[in-house]
């Protein structure tokens, strides 16, 4: 099976290409530059180093949220004007699902944590079983305040390894709030990397996959511009 795939859901930029359950090729750009940016060079690059024939391709797969709203929306709709031009349907993947693989050796809960600003995450709590790629949701992903997820994470009462970048973000609440024993990443397991979402897509191709009109992203929550609009209407009344 060959998979082309693309994260762009939060600060890293990455591409990457599976083929046959092995990853030929995974580019992760964390750089000021905006996923607009990058993106599409990433993309073009891995195509012509990997001489990748697009037409023999069997699926695409995104990282479809939660995360940042332009990157989702940059990522889904990038990925969407791919499979317009190929005919290659999409198989859209959990963010904190392919940021869980990060953790994969947890001998505990796998937590990726992603910053969603004041003092917010959205966030995923796993487990994973010995031999199995896809991991175990031990509850829904959440948008919540990081002391609350800590509370949640308390209440569980398992040792916790913790991905994403969320974490250096809201270290210090982690530390002073947090009871069970957990594990920070390092930088090599700490961010969004699309190899991940190509794996997880070859196990979801199973359960099969979408059309790129029916490719939607996940955010958890509304964008800012529609709070701060329902906000001033509250205000009004």
């Amino acid at each position: 099976m060959k998979i082309l795939a693309l994260d762009s859901s939060g600060l890293v930029a990455s591409v990457a290409y599976l083929e046959d359950g092995k990853i030929k090729g995974n580019l992760s750009y964390n750089y000021q530059k905006t996923h607009s940016q990058t993106l599409l060079p990433m993309l073009d690059s891995l195509i012509k180093t990997l001489e990748i024939d697009l037409k023999e391709v069997d699926f695409l797969a995104v990282a479809n949220g939660p995360g940042s709203f332009t990157g989702l929306r940059i990522g889904v709709a990038t990925v969407k004007g791919l499979a317009e031009s190929t005919g290659k349907e999409v198989i859209p993947v959990s963010t904190l699902e392919g940021l869980a693989l990060n953790v994969n050796y947890a001998d505990g809960l796998a937590c990726p944590i992603m910053d969603a600003r004041r003092s917010q995450v959205y966030a995923g709590v796993y487990r994973f079983k010995e031999g199995e790629v896809k991991p175990e949701e031990v509850f829904e992903p959440v948008n919540c305040e990081m002391v609350r997820l800590c509370e949640r994470l308390n209440e569980l009462g398992e040792k916790v390894y913790f991905t994403g970048d969320g974490v250096p973000v809201y270290r210090e609440i982690i530390e002073n709030n947090l009871k069970v024993p957990y594990v920070l990443p390092n930088p090599l397991n700490q961010y969004q990397n699309a190899g991940n979402i190509a794996v997880l897509a070859e196990v979801y191709a199973n359960e099969g996959s979408k059309k790129a009109c029916d490719v939607t992203p996940i955010y958890l929550r509304k964008p800012q511009a529609e709070r701060e609009r329902e906000a001033m209407l509250n205000a009004a009344d």
